[in-house]
């Protein structure tokens, strides 16, 4: 099984197509209505085991102050306007779809920022800061900015969404917190890291695909009535991700270091779609769907970019110097 996992999470660019068309194809031939039971199990599934290995420690660290900063302006103070103007532009008929567009920007980082600054050999430790403060500000934020900007357009019920994000961040938060100290007290923190830890990354990949899955079979019947609207959705996702990919380069090349320059951009376009998924899935009820599908389609964008990006790292920042010492074992 776990290799079944591990294969799944290292393909998401094929898998979540898949799980796109299959979760389509199921809407259009059953009825969908027993999903949404599956909801509350399949997000606890999907942000419950990123948590167990995020290292909430590194947050105290010090050194890339000037990274974290361009960060953390970056995604709050610039993408979620970006995206608001976009869901003005592109969904003033429907409010909730551009409500699905501004909660795709408003939670950044994932294990994901992580993985791909890894791939492209920038710093990682600066990269597992942006996730941890990215994820505990756009969860505590997430409200305030739907309230501010989305309220005239949609119903908001403040208390309803804080207490989403207290069910879907905040205790998977202390419960993985809890799992980590044990595991690693069980098995000790090499044994957690390297027996323990890689295998929580593929149970999420699990969660965000069932997820994903319930999401397009619930909007099945709409689609195929409105394939157009496919097109429509892709068109401003594709444009938000290309200004914060355009911005966060040319940020990265002027003012950073190349380690640090390469985790400032995946810590700013690689957003939490799990928990914007999981909070447009929980939070807004039946009208939910809509934003919803905004944001499963963020995922194709998403991955799809970030694994381009990688190829073009050496050509926008340099190529990262040799390692002295190769790892035994490895070419």
């Amino acid at each position: 099984m776990w290799q079944l996992l591990s294969r799944l999470n290292k393909n998401l660019v094929l898998a979540i197509p898949a799980t796109m068309a299959a979760g389509f194809v199921f809407g259009l031939a059953a009825e969908t209505g027993f999903l949404k039971g599956l909801i509350i199990p399949f997000t606890f599934l999907m942000v419950y085991p990123m948590m167990v290995t995020l290292k909430l420690k590194k947050v105290l660290e010090g050194g890339d102050g000037k990274a974290q900063l361009f960060t953390q302006f970056i995604n709050f103070a610039v993408v979620p306007f970006v995206a608001f103007g976009l869901g003005r532009l592109f969904f003033a008929d429907h409010p909730y779809m551009a409500l699905g567009l501004l909660l795709a920007a408003l939670v950044p980082t994932s294990g994901m920022t992580i993985s791909w600054t890894g791939f492209s050999r920038g710093n990682l430790e600066a990269a597992v800061k942006m996730t941890v403060v990215g994820l505990i500000l756009g969860s505590i934020a997430t409200p305030f900015y739907v309230q501010a900007l989305m309220g005239a357009h949609v119903e908001v019920d403040m208390a309803g969404i804080m207490k989403q994000i207290a069910v879907i961040v905040f205790l998977p938060m202390a419960v993985g917190y809890a799992t980590q100290r044990y595991l690693a007290a069980k098995h000790g923190r090499k044994g957690f890291q390297e027996q323990w830890a890689p295998r929580f990354p593929c149970l999420s990949t699990l969660g965000v695909l069932g997820i994903v899955f319930i999401a397009i079979a619930l909007k099945a019947q709409a689609i195929a009535a409105r394939p157009q609207d496919l097109l429509a959705i892709l068109l401003p996702l594709a444009i938000l991700y290309g200004i914060n990919y355009s911005l966060s380069t040319v940020v990265g090349r002027l003012f950073l270091p190349r380690g640090d320059a390469i985790a400032l951009v995946y810590g700013t376009v690689m957003r939490n779609l799990s928990i914007a998924l999981a909070v447009a899935m929980n939070a807004f009820g039946k009208a939910g769907s809509d934003a919803a599908l905004v944001i499963a389609l963020a995922y194709i964008i998403q991955v799809q970019s970030a694994a381009w990006y990688v190829k073009f790292t050496g050509t926008l920042f340099g190529e990262a110097p040799a390692p002295s010492c190769p790892a035994p074992g490895r070419d």
